[in-house]
């Protein structure tokens, strides 16, 4: 062991000769950013400047992310509130057969208008996932998220169905780079250690903005002045709210190595602890060899196929849940008052999962399975108890179907978790989040409103198929 002394604070740092995995390999144009700022050879963090630095990354990032995440998820679930307020009407999005006794209602065009915000996603995956690897993660961000601000308020003009599907899928087009880029943030600035609880942490605005995406639903239903229909109200100001963070988003640094919120000292110590975790520094070059490693591995494919089943769930209720409530006897208003609870219990077991991953280890997989018996419950419950006039019973089986969250959080820490190399990083991102679009593809197709009468018995036993 040796001592070097540091000229900026004339404190001895101490290096220490350690095996090659801990050495940041020189490789020409692949050699890693982090390399000149750090050195080849490990070198000693001191504990409490190390929490400090842990402090202020977290004191950034994380409330970043929960808007961001947030926005994504009012966005999107939007739709389900919009249809109770005349957008189903408005747009013709659904059709009603009126020779038959009783008349029958297909609203098949509501489906695929759900469905068409995730080949949106699809679509982006490729073009935006090489963005992020390839452009600055903070000014990529940003001008995505202002163009996606734009194209959320075009909604409020929209006439019919097929515009509604264009929309539809430019919006998805441009909300592909969120979910990827959080999860590569969350893997480039943090240990495996501390993944899992900061991954909850993001994710669990999906139940938060549930909870205040329902109460500002609930305010803009009370409107009724003005030359505009409610719905169109919501989306102009749900896009005006998503332009703000993306000017925000232009703060974002690109890496550990250029957080403008560090001291010199303190970025050191943020790539050095990487490195001691193997997790290794965003880097802006693609790796070929990262691209096969991670398509060979069984891990990406399992990942997979748990995050397109946790996902049909979503699916549904983002684009039904208000809609399938009010079937129930509930009045608009009171459908809408019903996502709460749903909320409430998606962002304390989000968080509750992430605080037992990252206290007790080796208990995600557990968790998982755990969480899937009380989602399957509420299908049985919805599908199987007596829909009278404002029954209690279905509706508290709609509440805990809120348990997929903590499904859906663990599936994409377990696939995050102990995956080194930034192109091996983008890579199981994207395949996460190829699995999250196709399940959110299938959700809403399960939903045949000519079976209403019957409870929508495909919905509720499709997505306990899938959870079991």
């Amino acid at each position: 062991m040796a001592s070097t002394l540091d000229p900026t604070n004339e404190k001895r740092v101490q290096t220490h000769a350690v095996s090659d995995e801990h050495v940041i390999p020189r490789g020409g144009f692949d050699e890693d950013v982090a390399l000149a700022l750090v050195g080849e050879h490990a070198q000693y963090i001191d504990p409490a400047l190390e929490a400090r630095v842990v402090r202020k990354i977290d004191l950034f990032l994380i409330p970043t992310m929960i808007v961001g995440y947030g926005l994504v998820y009012y966005d999107k679930a939007i739709l389900g509130s919009a249809v109770l307020f005349g957008m189903t009407k408005d747009l013709s999005l659904a059709i009603v057969d009126t020779s038959t006794t009783p008349p029958k209602t297909d609203t098949s065009r509501l489906s695929w208008a759900t469905s068409m915000f995730y080949f949106g996603m699809l679509a982006g995956l490729y073009p935006m996932t090489f963005a992020l690897q390839r452009f600055n993660l903070g000014r990529i961000l940003g001008i995505v998220v202002i163009f996606w601000g734009g194209v959320c308020m075009l909604t409020a003009a929209v006439t019919s169905w097929k515009g509604l599907y264009a929309q539809r899928f430019f919006l998805g087009f441009v909300e592909s780079i969120i979910p990827t880029g959080f999860m590569c943030i969350i893997s480039g600035y943090y240990t495996q250690r501390e993944q899992a609880l900061r991954q909850s942490w993001w994710f669990s605005s999906t139940g938060l903005f549930t909870i205040i995406g329902s109460a500002l639903n609930y305010g803009f239903a009370q409107v009724t002045g003005g030359n505009l229909k409610a719905w169109q109200y919501i989306y102009l100001f749900a896009g005006a709210l998503t332009v703000v963070y993306g000017c925000f988003c232009f703060a974002v640094p690109n890496s550990p190595v250029s957080a403008w919120f560090l001291t010199p000292e303190e970025r050191v110590v943020a790539v050095e602890r990487l490195r001691r975790g193997q997790t290794g520094v965003r880097c802006q070059k693609i790796k070929l060899s990262q691209v096969i490693e991670a398509f060979t591995d069984i891990k990406l494919w399992l990942v997979a196929l748990l995050m397109a089943s946790a996902y049909t769930v979503n699916g549904a209720v983002s684009g039904f849940g208000p809609l399938i409530v009010s079937t129930f006897g509930y009045s608009t208003l009171d459908s809408i008052l019903f996502q709460f609870p749903l909320g409430a219990i998606c962002f304390i077991f989000i968080l509750l999962s992430g605080l037992i991953s990252s206290k007790v280890p080796h208990t995600r997989l557990i968790q998982l399975i755990v969480y899937c018996l009380p989602v399957i419950a509420g299908c049985a419950i919805i599908w199987r108890s007596t829909w009278s006039h404002r029954p209690v019973a279905p509706v508290v089986g709609y509440s805990i179907i809120g348990f997929f969250a903590p499904v859906v959080s663990l599936t994409i820490s377990v696939g995050m978790a102990n995956v080194a190399g930034a192109t091996k990083k983008s890579t199981m991102a994207a395949a996460i989040f190829v699995a999250y679009c196709v399940g959110n593809i299938v959700g809403p197709q399960l939903i045949k409103s000519q079976t209403r009468s019957r409870h929508y018995p495909e919905l509720w036993l499709g997505l306990i198929i899938w959870y079991v």
